[in-house]
């Protein structure tokens, strides 16, 4: 009996620490097993703050780290957002704090901190403030944003956020079939941040084996179990937003224009034999009208006489404005551009000058210029081309050909309000560019049409073609020696790397006509041949132990440029500059042209 009593306590033990072990693997099935109800902290999910002001963002069906403010029951979105995602076309000037917005036939004008704006000479009136300042940061109505953008936007409070979609097609959808949550991530640990309903209609963002990620209707973006999931569809999600719609001047002929470098008022007396050699010539411009200072003001070379002649010669004139002269800096470029009140002083002096003279167009020619200003430059085309087109004047800007680093000049936007968009296919290879080469090779100019064209339509697009080209000299440079009074290894290997770095030659160039090219190599023994590479007639010779190359234009590479335009259906060509051709040369051209 006593031995029974001792293993009582024993089993007792046992059974106790059996009965332990049970309930700790439980509690761990449980804990692996049950769903986690623990809830997430929504202010923290939308990287919101304390302030009833602070809201967040879901774009397109992604919560994202934009904060919009939401203030008297309005939302607010800072400008760099409109502008980068909403709207391009709005343009603030912080320096004069004004927001601008241009429609086809009109510009609005919105100060700081009011709730009216002009639109032309009309002043109109909402509910509430436009725009606001804080500090560094615009924030702008998204309801004022809302009237000129395709865009739609829910507001929901609890927390706040504003869900807005500016992407529109087929969406996939599925319908949850039992109640269940809507979680942070995908497992039944994670986070609760919302529950979602039986009925309830989500939009799918990825599919996986268990868990699907969705989006609700009012911005919660998160994972839901699959068996919880039934039908799949497919919706489209559209909205009913008119995009505004652009009318242009444009001709009934294919344009054959041609620069004229005029540098004093004096030249222009010059313009009957300037032209007594061309042909089918409709449009020339005169390098007349410069930038002059940082308010706008512009210096201008224009006479009526020579207006007169072109016009009794059936010749339009569309004077050229450029911002590069001796008279001017990058620097009076850059105020200008981004200041409202000397772009708009500079707008109406040009569209004065214009009228004054009778000018059938204005050529823009602004170059140089740094990503910076590209914004404001291209508010001064849409500015500059309401002017005109009120006075029936032809907007043509001229542009580099299409490149990474020329991608602010924005030109399907400057295709929107300008009339014609002039390629300038030309300085393939410049002087100060570091190599030798053709100005405009046919492959480098088939390309600058084909990247024009996926921005501007073809009826709007110019081919600029070169007269010159540029013979380049080629003279080598003798090394330099140092005398020293041991030499290692090492010195011989370091010396050898040097020369190797060291250039060979320096570069010069000459700019010459199409005659002057042609006569330098023939002055000097030299023949040229064709180049199915470059698409033109090359040339070299040495004297007095320098190289000289061209790549010359004339009638061969002027045709096929000229078949570039025809082939793309290209709204005309232009050329400069008048004075560097051969006479012969528009036989060639009114092949293209009439």
């Amino acid at each position: 009996m006593a031995r029974k009593k001792k293993m009582g306590p024993v089993i007792a033990g046992v059974i106790l620490l059996v009965v332990i072990g049970m309930i700790v693997v439980g509690t761990k099935l449980i804990q692996r097993y049950v769903p986690s109800d623990e809830r997430q902290d929504l202010t923290e999910y939308y990287g919101l703050t304390d302030s009833q002001e602070s809201m967040a963002l879901v774009l397109n069906d992604q919560v994202t780290d934009i904060k919009a403010r939401y203030l008297d029951g309005v939302v607010y979105v800072d400008y760099n957002t409109v502008h980068d995602l909403f709207n391009t076309r709005f343009y603030w000037d912080a320096n004069e704090n004004l927001l601008l917005y241009t429609l086809p036939d009109a510009l609005l004008t919105i100060p700081s901190g009011g709730n009216t704006y002009q639109q032309n000479k009309d002043t109109m009136t909402v509910d509430y403030t436009i725009v606001r300042n804080d500090k560094d940061t615009m924030y702008m109505a998204l309801d004022f944003v809302k009237q000129f953008s395709d865009l739609t936007y829910t507001v929901y409070e609890n927390p706040n956020r504003v869900v807005i979609y500016t992407e529109w097609g087929d969406v996939e959808t599925i319908e949850v079939k039992r109640d269940s949550q809507l979680r942070l991530k995908g497992g039944i640990k994670s986070p609760i941040l919302c529950d979602v309903q039986k009925g309830q209609v989500l939009d799918v963002l990825e599919t996986g084996e268990k868990w699907t990620k969705v989006c609700t209707t009012d911005g919660y973006v998160g994972y839901v179990k699959n068996n919880y999931l039934g039908d799949r569809n497919t919706i489209t999600r559209s909205n009913e937003f008119e995009e505004p719609v652009f009318t242009h001047i444009t001709k009934d002929f294919t344009i054959e224009m041609a620069w004229h470098q005029v540098t004093t008022k004096d030249a222009n007396s010059n313009v009957a034999t300037v032209l007594q050699n061309t042909k089918g010539i409709n449009v020339i411009s005169p390098t007349w009208f410069y930038l002059k200072n940082s308010n706008g003001d512009i210096g201008s070379l224009a006479t009526s006489d020579y207006v007169n002649y072109c016009h009794q010669q059936g010749i339009e004139v569309w004077g050229l404005v450029s911002n590069l002269t001796e008279n001017t800096t990058v620097e009076d470029t850059t105020y200008v551009m981004t200041h409202t009140s000397a772009r708009q002083n500079l707008v109406n002096q040009l569209i004065s000058e214009a009228i004054s003279y009778n000018l059938d167009g204005i050529n823009l020619d602004f170059e140089s210029l740094s990503s910076e200003v590209g914004d404001g430059y291209i508010q001064f085309i849409r500015e500059l081309s309401l002017k005109c087109a009120n006075n029936g004047i032809v907007l043509s800007v001229d542009n580099y050909v299409p490149s990474e680093y020329t991608a602010f000049y924005n030109r399907a936007e400057q295709a929107n309000f300008a009339d014609y968009i002039v390629i300038m296919a030309y300085d393939e290879h410049y002087g100060g560019g570091g190599e030798v080469g053709s100005v405009a090779s046919i492959g480098w100019v088939t390309e600058a049409v084909e990247n024009t064209l996926k921005e501007v339509p073809a009826e709007q697009t110019i081919l600029g073609c070169p007269f010159y080209t540029k013979l380049w000299s080629l003279t080598p440079v003798e090394p330099e020696e140092e005398e020293t009074e041991e030499e290692t290894p090492d010195d011989e290997a370091a010396e050898e790397e040097v020369a190797e770095d060291s250039p060979a030659y320096t570069i010069g160039y000459e700019n010459l006509g199409m005659d002057t090219s042609k006569r330098r190599l023939e002055l000097n023994g030299a023949t040229y041949s064709w180049s199915n590479e470059y698409g033109q007639n090359y040339g070299e010779f040495e004297k007095d132990g320098v190289t000289y190359q061209v790549w010359l234009e004339d009638a061969d590479s002027i045709a096929l440029k000229l078949d570039v335009m025809k082939s793309n259906q290209l709204a005309g060509c232009s050329f400069w500059k008048l004075g560097f051709e051969t006479q012969s040369i528009w036989d060639t051209i009114i092949k293209y042209t009439d």
